[in-house]
């Protein structure tokens, strides 16, 4: 990455297991990640406020033995395919492929054991006089019933702007569907610290993807003006997420995905600013979309880490990714991934 120096990676035992570690990437203000091999969860981010301050904005867990059960996917790779197919079936190239039922009738973020819960390889690598780690998996054809032999690559790296870069690459011998994301809960203030109902968050989107009572997009684009979808001028996520508005209780408050403007990762697709600590984080990607979750699902009282006991609400995600459940309509962005050809991604989380 251009004008990134000074970087360091560096390994520390994962509790007693050999083949797990985490990576200590940090810059020259002190921002600094810890990635574990185990999902390619980022466990903790440290990040400077105004006055210089470091506190770890992200949610997670002290033990790896807790990631094993992570029912709300903090901090992870997700895939093969992120967020929700219908039914937990599509057709590709005639076949009919069916996925396990992990979310009602629906699958979700890449079946009973997705790309947050195996265990990657990984290397330090240097660009530009930086070091990042990369992370690499085979996803094996048909598994969790997914057609194709799938080598995927996942590249974090820290910028000395307090940037957080990662970089996805797959590739298939046989057509098939990825859809990668990270599913990291920011709350800027500090993990432990309430909820993030005061955070302001801009999306620089002018439609949504509305969904049924199971969260799935119905197929319809719809403009977010004058509804409560409508992040365009940033605002609290308390203003509008108790609202009526039919979308708000099917989701329990936001966990949508809006349709974003930007063309390219030079425009801003989202903002989160924090009013107490002053913290504000820009999110640029190559994506079309990106999911705002609000957290809402979080189990009061999760036992977090030092000590931190989350509610509902404790963070909030922007998972940036192809729709949700585009296999099923066909003027979504697609997922598909044809045999041979490359699937890149870049999703850049900025510190200002």
């Amino acid at each position: 990455m251009k004008g990134v120096i000074n970087l360091s990676v560096f390994k520390e035992k994962f509790i007693d297991d050999k083949d797990i570690h985490i990576f200590v990437l940090k810059n020259s203000n002190g921002m600094k990640a810890k990635i574990t091999n185990y999902g390619g969860i980022i466990t903790s981010l440290y990040v400077p406020d105004k006055e210089g301050r470091l506190d770890d904005v992200v949610l997670g867990y002290d033990k790896l033995c807790s990631y094993y059960k992570n029912r709300c996917f903090y901090g992870g790779i997700i895939g093969r395919h992120a967020n929700r197919i219908e039914n937990s079936t599509f057709e590709l190239n005639g076949q009919i492929y069916n996925l396990v039922n992990n979310e009602k009738i629906n699958h979700i973020h890449g079946g009973s054991v997705g790309f947050d819960g195996v265990v990657w390889d990984w290397e330090i690598v240097n660009k530009n006089s930086a070091e990042g780690i990369k992370l690499t998996y085979k996803s094996y054809d048909g598994e969790e019933n997914y057609p194709g032999n799938l080598d995927v690559e996942v590249t974090y790296w820290i910028g000395n702007d307090n940037s957080l870069n990662i970089e996805y690459y797959a590739v298939s011998d046989k057509d098939t569907v990825v859809n990668l994301t990270n599913h990291t809960y920011f709350n800027l203030s500090g993990h432990g610290l309430g909820d993030i109902l005061d955070h302001q968050v801009m999306i620089n989107a002018d439609s949504f993807t509305p969904t049924d009572e199971f969260s799935l997009p119905t197929g319809e684009i719809r403009k977010v003006f004058e509804t409560p979808m409508d992040f365009t001028k940033i605002k609290s996520v308390r203003e509008d997420i108790n609202s009526n508005y039919t979308q708000i209780i099917y989701g329990k408050g936001f966990d949508h995905n809006w349709v974003l403007n930007t063309k390219s990762i030079l425009e801003k697709a989202a903002e989160v600013f924090d009013p107490a600590s002053k913290r504000r984080m820009e999110v640029y990607t190559t994506k079309p979309g990106i999911q705002f979750y609000s957290g809402n699902n979080i189990l009061r009282g999760d036992a977090g880490k030092d000590g931190a006991k989350y509610i509902p609400r404790s963070g909030l995600c922007l998972e940036t990714q192809y729709f949700p459940n585009s296999l099923k309509h066909k003027h979504f962005p697609s997922p598909i991934l044809k045999a041979g050809e490359e699937y890149k991604h870049t999703t850049i989380y900025k510190f200002v």
